[in-house]
């Protein structure tokens, strides 16, 4: 069980989340031999209900990373919304790693929202490259490593982004 005592910061805000409670959660899993379970409390409003991580991490990617309103303010804001919008894709990988928390979903609409939708994939590799690269990076290894199960058009679009982005990074002219 985890208090969460801010509004300011959710479960796939900060490394800290998914590295120390994701952390314990996969070491007392390896201990056990079995799933066990995490709860959070946010205490900063009246309802103290424990909350399982999973569906937490569902409403936050949700209210968050998957809400057309919150990508598009992001992407508005040029680099350091590119870089919110990549540290939430770390953390996804981070909780998938650590919790095993791997609904196909947000991958699904995260790649559909910030890399195979050209105008928007566009925006934010022009706003700041290396956030971008890092968002198509973390969906290849999200694929590489069996978290995801993109089609191959979708891979072969997202390995095209990748490279034309490190080309872009490197200097490379095409």
């Amino acid at each position: 069980m985890q208090q969460i005592d801010s509004v300011e910061y959710g479960l796939t805000d900060i490394q800290e989340y998914y590295a120390n409670t994701g952390g314990l959660k996969r070491a007392a899993e390896m201990q056990r031999g079995k799933a066990v379970t995490a709860s959070f409390v946010e205490s900063f409003s009246n309802d103290t209900t424990p909350r399982k991580l999973e569906d937490l991490l569902r409403m936050e990617y949700r209210t968050k990373l998957l809400n057309p309103k919150w990508a598009e303010a992001m992407a508005n804001q040029g680099s350091g919304g590119a870089y919110e919008i990549s540290q939430r894709m770390t953390a996804l990988m981070g909780w998938a790693g650590t919790a095993n928390f791997k609904d196909p979903w947000v991958y699904d609409q995260a790649a559909a929202t910030y890399a195979l939708d050209a105008a928007m994939a566009e925006k934010l590799r022009q706003a700041n490259p290396e956030a971008f690269r890092n968002l198509v990076g973390r969906m290849l290894e999200a694929h590489g490593r069996g978290f995801w199960q993109p089609d191959a058009d979708q891979i072969d679009q997202l390995r095209q982004l990748y490279d034309l982005t490190d080309a872009d990074l490197e200097g490379v002219k095409g």
